[in-house]
């Protein structure tokens, strides 16, 4: 029994020893001495027992200690009782250190915004460590816009739930840099902060960009100081930028990487241009092709080839003479300090064509080229690359008639001119093709002499005439006079139509200003000679009215001649007036030859009848008063219905002599 109560004491000792070594802060428990270890010959075989260093200092359970004796004693920190059913920690000892290990940890809630520390990462997902009982695991796409991510970095992330159903913390970090993306953009604009963002996708005029959770508008004009041809190669890619611009009202972000290197361009373009001198030869990169010239990279600073300066020759574009991303040499013709402009030339550097044109060449030369320029005033030949002749429209036919030059030739025609001027100094060429053939007014007397006759095409019209061409260069002019013998014509357009052919005789000839003049009319035989027989004046015809106007009418009279009457002759005996359209007689009241012109009168028919009605009654009665005295006593002294039938006897007799008359 000794035996073995000394074996189960040195056991409880060496137990107590390590319950002292975990929880160094827990008070052990006093017991009564123990017998010294050297004098228990089981405790002294154990190892244990010889590897701790201070033995003798390990309170050990004297050999009397019952059970109740221990549950007596003050309460330590290990549960004996819990160690005697078989459990490791009783409910003292693990409400601590639950305790304990709860104090260690970090106090969470969700939807809150921490920091974390990255422990691992792969190609598909970042272990983060926010100093909580467990670690987050979020997708590696949530930080593409950061290549650099690396084990240790201090990242935030967003608590989305402490616990999912297996107990795992679910965090997010682009919901993170959403929460406070606003914030730092804004601090980014206002500090000039230099942030990186992931280029999502190409769009309309540009790329959209993530910037801290936010799609941020990168513009296409500000993706570099060149102009970027291929978008699609940004795709993808991790840039810096700088907060340009923010709508607070749409939430709009607008980046640019433009203005990162911006800064150290100027610089060096000011170093270029402090070296600039006047007809500097450089080499240079063709940067940009527009429609008014090419734009050469110098190596920093941008100079501008002007259309005019690519070729001594016409350039219809500039792609005719150079090619994108094509290293040529310039020469500088000019630079502005101020505004960093610079305008170089290519064609100065060859010499000017027309320093080698021939010396021989001399006016009233005969050359041929292409054209090359047309203009409505004339057409730009090129006789040899570089060397221009012009031909004005009005040497292109010996016709008077305004023309324009895409009439006669066109861009790309071959043409053979004569030298009209030539100024070697002042580089300057007019030449004619119409010298190429005789002057039709040479000897124009002698084919359109006066009186002869000819045909001719209308080729426009004025106020006062008509202009026809007889032949090229021969050209005439119809006064609106000379068109008709009988008809009032107001405009020649009522008369003729341009292109028509119409039959003149040369009236005039102006050989100085090279005019004719011509005249339809006189082709026929003047018909007022006999209208002078038969439109006499007090003469009735018959007319129809075709024109009423505020001063009177026309009225169409026989074999085609037309009268004037004015309103009031146009009255009828009914006092209505006359219509358009109305067929009546009319009285001529005027005809003059020179002037071709007949007055008319309907009017006049009747009030001269009444007139003469009138006056035949006044006769009769002055015969009557005529008669003696007592002729009249008589016939007044006559019965009422005796002197009626006398006198209606007497005016019947007297009408039927009028009737005669007539």
């Amino acid at each position: 029994m000794n035996e073995e109560l000394n074996k189960e004491q040195a056991v409880e000792a060496a137990e107590i020893q390590e319950t002292v070594n975990v929880n160094a802060e827990t008070p052990t428990v006093e017991e009564p001495a123990v017998p010294a270890v050297e004098e228990n010959p089981v405790a002294a075989e154990l190892p244990v027992m010889e590897e701790v260093p201070a033995v003798e200092e390990i309170p050990v359970v004297k050999e009397t200690t019952t059970k109740s004796q221990r549950k007596e004693a003050p309460k330590a920190d290990f549960d004996w009782e819990a160690y005697e059913k078989g459990d490791t920690y009783g409910d003292v000892s693990r409400e601590k250190l639950i305790e304990t290990y709860n104090q260690s940890l970090s106090k969470i809630n969700d939807r809150e915004v921490v920091i974390g520390k990255v422990t691992s990462l792969n190609k598909r997902e970042v272990v983060i460590n926010i100093g909580y009982k467990s670690d987050g695991v979020v997708s590696m796409t949530e930080f593409r816009y950061n290549p650099d991510l690396k084990v240790g970095d201090e990242v935030e992330v967003y608590i989305e739930s402490q616990e999912d159903k297996k107990g795992q913390l679910i965090l997010s970090h682009k919901k993170a840099r959403i929460a406070r993306s606003w914030d730092r953009v804004n601090a980014a604009l206002e500090n000039n902060e230099i942030i990186k963002g992931y280029v999502k996708c190409r769009t309309k005029g540009g790329m959209i960009v993530d910037v801290f959770g936010i799609e941020a508008f990168l513009p296409g004009s500000q993706i570099d100081v060149k102009p970027i041809r291929d978008y699609d190669v940004f795709v993808d890619k991790t840039m810096e930028f700088k907060v340009v611009k923010i709508n607070q009202e749409f939430k709009n972000v607008v980046v640019s990487h433009k203005a990162l290197i911006e800064a150290e361009l100027e610089q060096q373009k000011k170093d270029i241009i402090s070296g600039l001198e006047k007809g500097q030869i450089l080499e240079g990169i063709v940067k940009n092709i527009t429609t008014y010239g090419v734009f050469v990279d110098l190596g920093g600073v941008d100079g501008l080839i002007h259309i005019t300066d690519l070729s001594w020759g016409r350039v219809s574009h500039p792609e005719e003479v150079v090619k994108l991303d094509e290293k040529i040499s310039v020469v500088i013709l000019d630079f502005d300090n101020e505004k960093r402009r610079i305008a170089l030339g290519l064609k100065q550097l060859t010499p000017h064509p027309w320093n080698a044109l021939d010396d021989s060449l001399k006016v009233g030369d005969i050359v041929k080229g292409k054209v090359v320029v047309m203009a409505d005033y004339g057409a730009f030949v090129e006789i040899v690359q570089g060397v221009e002749g012009l031909i004005h429209v009005s040497e292109m036919s010996w016709t008077q008639h305004l023309r324009s030059a895409q009439d006669f030739m066109k861009v790309g025609d071959d043409v053979e001119a004569v030298v009209l001027t030539l100024d070697r100094e002042e580089r300057k060429m007019s030449l004619g093709i119409k010298q190429l053939k005789a002057d039709p007014w040479e000897d124009v007397e002698n084919r359109y002499a006066i009186g002869s006759k000819h045909v001719a095409h209308v080729r426009n019209f004025t106020n006062f005439g008509v202009f026809v061409e007889i032949e090229e260069g021969v050209e005439g002019l119809i006064h609106i006079s000379d068109l008709s013998w009988t008809r009032k014509i107001k405009h020649p357009s009522e008369f003729t139509s341009i292109g028509a052919e119409i039959d003149v005789q040369v009236l005039e000839i102006d050989k100085e200003n090279r005019r004719l003049s011509l005249g339809h009319k006189q082709l026929e035989e003047n018909p007022w000679d006999v209208f002078e027989t038969i439109f006499t004046v007090n003469s009735i015809h018959e007319g129809t009215i075709i024109e009423l106007l505020d001063k009177g009418a026309v009225i169409s009279l026989p074999y085609g001649v037309e009268g004037f009457a004015t309103p009031k002759h146009l009255v009828k005996e009914d006092g209505s007036q006359a219509r358009l359209d109305e067929k009546m007689n009319f009285k001529v009241i005027e005809f003059n030859k020179d002037s071709k012109r007949i007055i008319l009168s309907h009017s006049r028919i009747f009030e001269d009848e009444q007139r003469a009605e009138a006056k035949k009654e006044a006769n009769t009665e002055k015969r009557v008063t005529k008669r003696s005295k007592k002729e009249r006593e008589e016939i007044i002294s006559q019965p009422l219905e005796k002197t009626t039938l006398g006198d209606i006897s007497e005016l019947a007799e007297l009408k039927s002599k009028m009737e005669g008359n007539k």
